[in-house]
């Protein structure tokens, strides 16, 4: 490493710049002092961008109208589909005025009030605390529950009394939104979680009585930057995962719970998982159905996922059986078995270009034998089974808030859930169409558009937003975003491109845009942005690109590549450094994603696209070249991509435009909050901004 001096950048004061070799290659790295967020510099540095930022933010005239929008859209009861236990359900419902969703339970019923299991705007009136995730036991007495403050999502765990609230034995401290799997059974309550012994180094499963707290390891990661997981499957299977990068492999393990009478003792638990995949290229999840088989929802043998089912005596893939076959054109997102009238069935959601289907299946033969009745063309999440052989769902669309609809036994339209929630508005009509365009390698890449109410009586270009994500093989969904239902009812298009990358068209279509060939995903989202323009939706003026986390570093490497390509950009929470993405948050465990900078043709990959590194080489290359506008936000919570990234970007930025009297970047920086949920009242001002930003440099006005 060579650190040399790099005149007029940071002030004299400062750490030098640094300029690394790597691969031979020098790297400069004049903005390395940003990457510490505590430092009296960067303090300076961030005051400055703030007193920036809201100079012009306040000249923005959408920005009011667009937060009042917003929160009147947001302002309504919202519930998650039940857990059900014996004689109660668990579910979180957020209050129309409400910061944060509450724990409750129901009668198992749902004809009795709700009781608050836990609030944390109750605990933490700021509302910085969020809940993270909860599990219930199987009696139903007991609740696991995981809080964290400050958007850091590496919190506590804790286990509460479902009836009072209080604490439950003693709390587990550093835990980042583990799965909890109860032990089944009579006797000392205890459970399985996910976490990292700081002391040795060994993430794994733990196995933790409550009482006391005593554990012992059950399972240790076989690979370095994997990711756990556990599930208890009915009353007595065990199941343990490690997903190795995010949408590339999973490998599962299994065990007989009832051939270890001595599992609730962590020093003699006797647990010890068989293999039921492991080492294949695929990623796998696995659910018990109602008649004792084990169902796997795989990408193996299968892009675009399959069902299998297995007898969980002999789980080994040799084992499978196909059940219900790939769809060439649709991707399977999600299943449940359950307990049909006429037998085993399964729940099937499938996506076809972000809007769901759902049929039922019989579970033996996989005969499709009715489809679900949907609302509309939207988003269907998290399917939970009843014991009354009734199925609850989540759904949502670009203009319906989202709720829960239950599928009674035998029927097929779904109702809405519980009885007492409030009713949903009709929607307002929103246009929604697909386009294809061509990428350079000849790639068809589709692209979907919505259009409000006023869009649809003023055809012609017009301000339009255009979303990307392309990462970690997620499909695009249309689900509800007050955000997106604001800029359209404002007169605004909103696009959607659906590049490579992502899972939109299966796991194809993800390892196509991923390591080495994520510049492809890049240049499919350039081919979207033309093909808007030359179809007369949309001017260069009147184009803004959107995206956040690694959509964020997409829509940066597009316009850091071609600066003509729009008049905005807005990059919420972005990777941008992919020299340095490995050292930040939780960039080591995405070099599936991306690659490594240790290998070198991965490194020349990342450095082809690294928005921070292309800005750089255009400050000392051309320093008069524009550049479109861009947001950045970055949250000091940030432990998944890291606040650093924003905060190097915008300095690149600043220094690779010309000084043209306003600032060509913006930075607005939020403490006290992360990368994930956060309280409705931040959300919106953050929705807001961001849009009001894109009206002001698209020339959308007020209606």
């Amino acid at each position: 490493m060579v650190r040399n001096r790099a005149p007029g950048v940071a002030p004299a004061h400062d750490p030098p710049p640094v300029v690394d070799t790597l691969h031979g290659r020098p790297v400069p790295d004049p903005y390395r002092w940003l990457e510490d967020p505590d430092s009296p510099a960067t303090e300076r540095w961030l005051a400055e961008r703030s007193r920036e930022y809201e100079r012009e933010a306040a000249t923005w005239p959408l920005r009011a109208p667009l937060a009042d929008r917003i929160r009147a859209l947001v302002r309504t009861e919202l519930w998650t589909p039940p857990r059900h236990r014996p004689g109660v359900l668990f579910t979180t419902v957020r209050d129309p005025d409400a910061e944060h969703p509450r724990l409750v339970a129901l009668p198992e019923h749902g004809d009795g009030p709700a009781r608050t299991v836990l609030d944390p705007a109750a605990e933490d009136p700021t509302g910085r605390t969020t809940l993270d995730a909860w599990e219930p036991s199987p009696d139903g007495r007991l609740v696991a529950v995981q809080t964290s403050t400050g958007g850091v999502e590496r919190g506590g765990l804790r286990v509460v009394d479902a009836r009072t609230g209080a604490a439950v034995g003693p709390p587990v401290s550093g835990v980042r939104y583990s799965h909890v799997a109860w032990i089944p059974g009579d006797g000392p309550a205890s459970f399985l979680y996910v976490r990292r012994d700081g002391a040795r180094g060994v993430r794994g499963v733990w196995l933790r009585r409550v009482a006391d707290g005593a554990e012992a390891l059950v399972h240790a990661c076989t690979a370095p930057a994997t990711v756990p997981g556990v599930r208890v499957l009915g009353e007595r299977w065990l199941l343990v995962t490690e997903s190795h990068g995010t949408g590339h492999r999973t490998d599962l393990w299994l065990a007989d719970l009832t051939a270890h009478p001595a599992h609730r003792d962590p020093d003699r638990h006797g647990i010890a998982p068989r293999p039921v995949q492991v080492g294949p290229e695929a990623e796998t999840e696995a659910r018990l159905g109602p008649d004792g088989l084990l169902y796997l929802r795989t990408t193996l043998a299968a892009p675009r996922r399959r069902l299998c089912a297995v007898a969980p005596e002999e789980p080994g893939v040799g084992h499978w059986r196909e059940v219900v076959p790939e769809d060439a054109d649709a991707t399977l997102d999600a299943f449940t078995p359950y307990a049909g009238p006429d037998g085993p069935a399964l729940l099937v959601v499938r996506t076809r270009l972000g809007i769901s289907e759902v049929t039922l299946h019989d579970a033996r033969s996989g005969r499709c034998t009715g489809t679900v009745d949907l609302p509309g063309q939207g988003m269907v999440s998290n399917p939970e089974p009843a014991p009354d052989g009734s199925v609850h769902l989540g759904y949502a669309d670009v203009a319906t808030q989202h709720r829960v609809l239950r599928l009674a036994p035998g029927q097929r339209r779904p109702r809405p859930w519980p009885d007492r929630a409030a009713a949903v508005p009709p929607p307002p009509a929103i246009t929604r169409t697909v386009l294809w365009c061509h990428s350079p390698d000849g790639t068809r890449v589709p692209v979907t558009v919505f259009t409000g109410p006023g869009g649809a009586r003023e055809p012609g270009p017009g301000p339009t937003i255009l979303h990307a994500y392309g990462g970690f093989g997620r499909p695009r969904q249309f689900g509800f975003s007050a955000t997106v239902l604001a800029w359209l009812l404002s007169g605004g298009r909103y696009a959607v491109a659906h590049v490579r990358g992502g899972g939109d068209a299966g796991r194809d279509w993800h390892l196509r845009g991923s390591g080495r060939d994520k510049p492809r995903a890049v240049a499919d989202l350039v081919a979207a942005a033309d093909t808007l323009v030359a179809r007369g939706l949309c001017t260069r003026d009147q184009l803004c690109l959107s995206g956040g986390s690694a959509g964020g570093l997409l829509v940066l490497a597009a316009a850091v590549s071609r600066p003509d390509l729009c008049s905005a950009v807005i990059a919420s929470a972005p990777l941008a450094d992919m020299a340095r993405f490995e050292r930040l948050g939780l960039g080591r465990m995405w070099t599936r994603e991306f690659g490594s900078v240790a290998d070198p043709d991965d490194f020349a990959a990342l450095m082809s696209y690294s928005p921070y590194h292309r800005a750089l080489d255009s400050a000392a290359r051309t320093p008069d070249r524009p550049f479109p506008r861009v947001l950045l936000t970055g949250f000091h919570g940030d432990t998944r991509t890291d606040a650093a990234h924003p905060r190097k970007m915008c300095a690149a930025l600043r220094a690779a435009a010309p000084d043209g009297g306003r600032p060509a970047v913006l930075l607005r920086y939020e403490r006290g909050v992360g990368h994930g949920p956060r309280a409705v009242s931040r959300a919106v001002g953050l929705a807001a901004d961001a849009h009001a930003f894109a009206a002001h440099e698209t020339g959308l006005a007020a209606p």
